[in-house]
């Protein structure tokens, strides 16, 4: 009776979240597109059910709610359905519609897919190769050799998007970075803008001219007959004609020009607003946010570097050690073990809504800026499968982060990885990451006034 519960809570969460990727997936990712394949919605849907239930089982595991044998249950069930999506579904059904847009190959759709597909797996199955992630006793379809080589691509994706999180987002929040743009700078800028339109809507007037006069002189021409009507029109050069490839080359050049001027004109004033902003109070709220963030990130690259020089990886969760240290260094009575558990839920919490959160604000954004009407159910597919693969990889690195006693299920669960590697591995991603960010932004802070101010 007690597993027919918690099998009938599991199954309503599932459906809550498959909802709530389903209301996404309508509201914000397709909100401008006609959908035209339900199948990409429900592949998508389905993977952030299954990729939000796993969270939902550390927060379980934590507060042991529902039974043991439970829970191990359905980790197990729900491993499985989400590397079956990632692994055999998306893939699938990426090549499918990929090959879908060509027309030399929608005749055989389906056997171009199923190429596809077999190509996926086979650089799939090779990226294990140069990784120590398994130990060698597991057999070539054990569960372990799938959950490896997706952690490898999704902590390279979850690396990769802290490290340059890590560096924007205090240099997004700080005011310290903002350029000092005043009014009289965005009226100079506007005004160059108009200029140029102005010298565009004059010269296409020259070129409509031109050939109108071109247009005429080839129908008197026509009504001229007889030897010298052929002699003049060769000869002669009416006025008004000009060299219309030169004049064009010029508007592309000023259209060129004036996008150029839009761009940083919109730019500008998103500055200035952002400079009012920085004086409200919820500016400055933010403000101190930037400053906090920049001394975590800072301290994240040192114990990155750390951690690579010295092949240093921890076997404390971080809020047991920093409860101890603190208790040891105050001399004081204090339950380690009560409190930590619950902080360790606290601050599991938070990377969980986090995560969740700044994935979707990162997915929405992306799909924003590359999608169109045929590459969008691509698209979508493709971010679904980033993000399994980043929630998978998400419940192996924060496994470090729960107190030992509740590391064995998931340590149980995902098999006899080398967790070990992950770790070392996302800290030297998050490394590059972050110094390329770093470099990134500083020549574009650098570069930015001294082009906008010299207009």
């Amino acid at each position: 009776m007690s597993f027919l519960v918690d099998s009938v809570i599991m199954f309503t969460s599932q459906v809550l979240f498959f909802g709530f990727g389903w209301l996404f997936f309508m509201r914000q990712l397709f909100k401008d597109y006609e959908i035209r394949q339900y199948v990409v919605q429900v592949v998508f849907s389905i993977t952030f059910a299954f990729s939000c239930t796993m969270f939902e089982l550390i927060i379980f595991e934590i507060l042991g709610a529902m039974s043991s044998t439970s829970r191990y249950f359905h980790w197990k069930l729900n491993l499985y359905v989400i590397l079956l999506v990632l692994i055999f579904v998306v893939p699938f059904y990426i090549g499918y519609f990929v090959v879908s847009n060509i027309r030399l190959l929608q005749r055989q759709k389906l056997l171009f897919a199923c190429m596809v597909w077999f190509t996926f797996m086979y650089f799939f199955w090779k990226l294990g190769d140069p990784f120590p992630i398994l130990s060698p006793k597991h057999g070539i379809l054990s569960i372990e050799q799938l959950i490896s080589r997706v952690g490898v691509i999704g902590v390279t994706l979850m690396a990769l998007l802290s490290g340059f999180g890590a560096v924007n987002c205090p240099y997004t929040y700080m005011s310290y970075f903002l350029r000092n743009v005043t009014d009289s700078d965005i009226l100079a800028l506007e005004r160059r803008l108009l200029q140029t339109m102005d010298m565009i809507v004059s010269k296409k007037k020259r070129i409509a001219m031109t050939r109108r006069q071109m247009y005429q002189r080839g129908e008197d021409q026509n009504k001229q007959t007889g030897f010298w009507g052929m002699i003049k029109s060769v000869t002669s050069t009416p006025p008004g004609s000009e060299n219309l490839s030169l004049i064009q080359q010029e508007v592309d050049a000023l259209e060129e020009l004036s996008r150029q001027l839009f761009l940083e004109t919109v730019d500008l004033q998103s500055t200035k607003e952002r400079i009012e902003y920085s004086t409200t109070f919820k500016g400055k709220y933010f403000n101190f946010l930037g400053y906090f963030f920049s001394i975590y990130c800072v301290w994240k690259i040192f114990m990155a570097t750390i951690n690579i020089v010295f092949d240093r990886v921890g076997k404390t969760d971080p809020v047991t050690r920093g409860i101890e240290i603190t208790v040891n260094w105050l001399g004081i009575q204090f339950d380690v073990k009560f409190w930590s558990q619950h902080i360790s839920f606290i601050l599991v919490g938070i990377i969980i809504v986090t995560s969740i959160r700044g994935l979707l604000i990162t997915l929405t954004k992306f799909f924003y800026a590359i999608s169109s009407s045929k590459s969008s159910n691509v698209i979508v597919l493709v971010l679904a499968q980033i993000m399994g693969m980043y929630f998978v990889s998400s419940v192996l690195l924060m496994r470090m982060s729960m107190p030992l006693e509740y590391r064995s299920i998931v340590t149980e669960v995902l098999g006899e990885l080398q967790f070990n590697f992950y770790h070392r591995w996302f800290d030297v991603i998050f490394l590059v990451s972050a110094l390329s960010s770093i470099l990134f932004l500083y020549l574009a802070h650098k570069q930015a006034p001294e082009k906008q101010m010299s207009l």
